[in-house]
């Protein structure tokens, strides 16, 4: 499974078919980042995938350096945003670097292996903030499963794309997908690709005391903004403290 990274296709089809949550979650994200804009300052983007969010940040003049985990993915955001700085950053144990904020959306941090690497991300995000540095990142608490204990397959379809999902819930911090994408050759024939995902979910409230002990002031909010979030993902907003 490449490491448990998207690969090609369902990259693909997440550029294609979800790019709606960075669409979303931009002005939201863009006013927090006001002050980080009127200083010149660096914004590190955690999990950019294709490049949705690094679109947004490069266009309102921000300095970038996006990162993802999944070289299928980069490869996307590199036709996307050719002129970005692109890096694969693997969480938690690359160094983050130095910024002067953090942003995410897909809630990168849930596809880490366990609670103890979230928490060990969230410290190196932490630690790599310069002061008065903003964090914007989304994150899966635990209602994300609980909201989805007996859903039901999912399905899309597109053009020349379709994706079919089914859930589980083995654990309460435990949310699991097993996708199977479709995509049309050139040909005109279809081709289908399975990966499964797991996802660990995390007691959100629990994060501004955690993030308090590395100097960063942080609330859970139901968003980034005026945006409607899917029921379980919340905005993780903060500040670190300045000197």
């Amino acid at each position: 499974m490449d490491g448990g990274y998207y690969r090609s296709d369902l990259s693909a089809v997440h550029h294609k078919g979800f790019g709606f949550h960075a669409d979303m979650c931009a002005p939201g994200i863009l006013h927090h980042l006001e002050p980080v804009l009127e200083r010149g300052g660096l914004v590190v983007e955690l999990g950019c995938g294709s490049g949705r969010l690094t679109r947004y940040l490069v266009d309102a003049g921000h300095r970038v350096i996006a990162t993802d985990a999944s070289p299928a993915m980069l490869d996307l955001a590199r036709e996307y945003v050719p002129e970005a700085d692109l890096r694969q950053l693997v969480l938690p144990d690359d160094p983050i670097p130095m910024a002067d904020a953090i942003v995410s959306t897909g809630h990168p941090l849930n596809y880490l292996a366990d609670e103890g690497e979230v928490d060990r991300a969230l410290v190196a995000c932490a630690m790599a903030l310069r002061p008065g540095g903003v964090l914007a990142v989304d994150i899966c608490d635990l209602e994300w499963g609980r909201a989805r204990m007996d859903a039901p397959p999912s399905a899309r379809v597109g053009d020349d794309w379709a994706i079919i999902t089914m859930f589980s819930v083995p654990a309460p911090n435990q949310f699991d997908r097993q996708i199977a994408s479709f995509l049309r050759n050139d040909d005109g024939s279809w081709r289908r690709d399975d990966e499964t995902h797991h996802n660990v979910l995390v007691d959100t409230t629990l994060i501004p005391t955690f993030l308090a002990d590395y100097a960063v002031t942080a609330e859970v909010l139901p968003a980034f903004g005026s945006e409607q979030f899917p029921a379980g993902l919340r905005a993780v907003v903060g500040k670190k403290q300045s000197d």
